[in-house]
């Protein structure tokens, strides 16, 4: 077990075999790491009071922090987001320096750098969040392309970039 990963009252972080998480990284008990995952330098993903879920091919960027939290499959946590006892749904957008608490971001939403989504939110599928407190729109109410927006945060492409990076992931 790397030394950033902790085990909690005999729960221990099991990570997938094609998942990256880098060695900067803290993960501590009850806390999945699904195929293909990247989980970045900084991050915190703390798996104590309630499970920590990362979907496969889903990305948390540097210095984000999950504590009781699920994120689906293909879901990009940005850098310095932080949820707490929340739900985010596949194919979601989580963007840089977000704070999400006691929510549900339903799947294909976008959440805008920044934003803070307090306590009880049930947030739409394809829907974009933005402000403080946030505000909800439906994606089609936007002039916001929604594939545009993900194929430039794809996945696909962190998967890509946390394989070409040999010495950050243990």
């Amino acid at each position: 077990m790397d030394s950033r990963q902790y085990a909690f009252e005999g729960e221990e972080p099991a990570i997938d075999g094609t998942a990256r998480v880098s060695r900067e990284a803290t993960v501590v008990g009850d806390v999945t790491v699904a195929a293909d995952a990247s989980v970045w330098p900084g991050v915190v993903l703390r798996g104590d009071v309630g499970p920590v879920r990362v979907g496969a091919q889903s990305h948390v960027g540097d210095n984000a922090v999950l504590h009781a939290s699920t994120v689906g499959e293909q879901v990009m946590v940005g850098h310095g987001a932080v949820l707490n006892d929340t739900a985010v749904e596949d194919g979601a957008l989580v963007g840089f320096n977000s704070t999400v608490t006691e929510s549900v971001i339903g799947e294909g939403s976008i959440v805008a750098s920044g934003t803070v989504v307090p306590e009880g939110y049930e947030v739409p599928a394809r829907s974009f969040v933005r402000g403080m407190p946030a505000t909800v729109t439906p994606l089609s109410e936007t002039t916001i392309d929604p594939d545009a927006v993900f194929e430039a945060y794809s996945s696909g492409d962190y998967t890509n970039l946390a394989q070409r990076h040999e010495d950050l992931f243990g």
